[in-house]
């Protein structure tokens, strides 16, 4: 790994903390790579021989069952997939491929695994990105159960619209099939659900989206930050 990369790569906040040594351990080894659109990075049922983190872009993960896929969730800076298979040393459960172009720090598996054993400090991170993703985990199984498809898709125009500046208007950040199955519909229940929303100012041309009257939208949507935040 260059000079400059491992420079970048300390400072990010899995390693906060970490001592020289440590470190040095973890990146022996280690590669930051990037990945064009649409590769796949890596394949359910296979063995983990990496921890990955986004550093740049986006990831999707996913999976396939018969004739069928779905998206699990959208992996963004910096974010780690898939930690618990490489701490368990156990087969992936999602595959991921690269939504954009991404920039993807490759940890050796055996050596995450090594210093979650021997560095408190490590293990303490570990821990903390594990007990995160098993609560957001929780948000999405609320989220998939108490609402209907109308009230997903506003609470995530509604959050979408926050992260971007809350102008009332933003671009999808991925195409409408992924947005379908990231929130457990199918394209055509998506356009319906989309064409419904009309009535509360949404509107869409292409990736394109509006919001007229985001006091409708949020009268129908009720976020509940113990389903919408990710840091309740």
């Amino acid at each position: 790994m260059r000079r400059e990369d491992r420079e970048e790569v300390a400072r990010l906040p899995l390693f906060a903390g970490l001592g020289e040594k440590s470190l040095d351990r973890l990146l022996n080894g280690a590669f930051l790579q990037r990945f064009p659109a649409h590769v796949e990075l890596i394949r359910e049922g296979d063995p983990p021989d990496f921890l990955h983190m986004v550093v740049e872009g986006q990831v999707e993960l996913f999976s396939r069952y018969r004739d069928r896929e779905t998206t699990v969730s959208v992996i963004v800076p910096y974010d780690t997939f898939i930690l618990a298979a490489v701490v368990l040393d156990h087969r992936y459960l999602k595959s991921a491929r690269a939504l954009a172009p991404c920039r993807i720090l490759m940890l050796p598996a055996e050596a995450v695994r090594q210093a979650f054993d021997t560095d408190p400090v490590f293990a303490r991170g570990i821990a903390q990105e594990l007990a995160m993703a098993y609560r957001g985990l929780v948000q999405e199984l609320k989220n998939q159960k108490l609402r209907t498809s109308l009230e997903r898709l506003a609470n995530w125009l509604v959050r979408r619209d926050q992260e971007a500046g809350g102008t009332g208007r933003f671009t999808l950040p991925f195409d409408k099939k992924v947005l379908a199955a990231r929130l457990g519909m199918v394209p055509e229940v998506l356009s319906r659900t989309f064409a419904t929303l009309q009535a509360y100012g949404v509107t869409v041309d292409g990736r394109s989206i509006t919001l007229s009257d985001r006091e409708a939208l949020m009268n129908l949507a009720r976020p509940s930050p113990l389903i919408d935040d990710p840091e309740v």
